[in-house]
């Protein structure tokens, strides 16, 4: 079974596609460029897309076309591009249908001590990807981790997408990388979408966002040690479904992954030389965290 999670570590893996799944055209315009991009860059690319965000802030948020047709459009894309795919799973009947599709699981932030779904998810042959409530330390996501191992998921990764800072935003501390890490044992993802959204703050009571900030905070989790890196993007944000003010416009996206990817680079090369024989913990070329023996005086 190939790995989708950084299991070389030469190079961080890239999670992208929109927010959820759209007509063929537009779902596979996406994928086919997403596909060049890591061909072109040497990245595992996973295309994303939801085909029901249940989770939406209000009852007539865009949600997608549901299971029956959501997924046989993800089958599309994974046949047409070759690109592994994920999707969101919201309750424990989901995941047998999904995981007939999708190579990777994700469980939402808001459902990431749900017990039944995560061992389910688990349970499923698949790769899993969950997301980090808003609201938790790094370390309570070993919990999270625990019921998915107990299922047996062949994969896991744990992704970093802020915490809650008063009622409307978002603050990603860059210390979460590693301590997520060393508390989970996974690797660990940047969602730099998500990180930028601001609940509730937009028209009519759904989430606005701030798209500007998605580059430097991307790059600073690439130097604080995120495995991978997960963006939503398409042609045209301001006429999507949802998500539209937090996603990155898809011919923006080669030019901000490619910086994110030298910045990763030579941050992990610095981890490598800079940092040796000091004390504190490094990120190692493996993607696992170790703690560095002090020099001897």
């Amino acid at each position: 079974m190939a790995q989708h999670f950084g299991g070389g570590g030469a190079s961080p893996f890239l999670i992208a596609g929109p927010c959820v799944v759209e007509s063929d055209d537009m779902n596979l315009r996406v994928g086919e460029a997403l596909a060049e991009l890591g061909a072109r860059l040497g990245l595992h690319v996973i295309y994303k897309a939801s085909y029901d965000k249940a989770n939406r802030s209000r009852l007539k948020g865009a949600r997608g076309p549901g299971p029956e047709r959501g997924l046989a459009a993800l089958a599309k894309v994974r046949a047409a591009t070759g690109l592994p795919v994920l999707t969101d799973v919201h309750e424990t009947g989901q995941v047998s249908a999904a995981a007939h599709v999708a190579d990777v699981l994700q469980i939402p932030a808001f459902l990431c001590r749900q017990t039944d779904l995560l061992v389910a998810a688990g349970r499923a042959g698949r790769a899993v990807n969950v997301k980090k409530g808003q609201w938790m330390a790094p370390e309570g996501m070993a919990g999270a981790v625990e019921k998915v191992r107990a299922g047996g998921a062949p994969e896991i990764a744990v992704t970093e997408r802020g915490t809650f800072f008063g009622y409307g935003d978002l603050v990603v501390d860059m210390r979460s990388f590693v301590r997520l890490r060393i508390a989970c044992g996974t690797p660990v993802i940047y969602d730099g979408t998500h990180a930028v959204q601001q609940p509730g703050q937009g028209p009519e009571g759904s989430s606005g966002g701030l798209r500007d900030f998605i580059p430097p905070l991307l790059y600073a989790a690439a130097a604080a040690g995120a495995d991978g890196f997960f963006l939503e993007t398409h042609p045209d944000p301001d006429r999507a479904p949802s998500d539209g003010p937090n996603m990155i416009p898809l011919d923006q996206l080669p030019g901000i992954v490619s910086i994110a990817l030298d910045v990763w680079q030579r941050a992990r090369g610095a981890a490598q030389t800079a940092l040796k024989g000091q004390g504190g913990v490094v990120v190692r070329s493996d993607g696992q965290a170790a703690p560095l023996a002090r020099a001897r005086r």
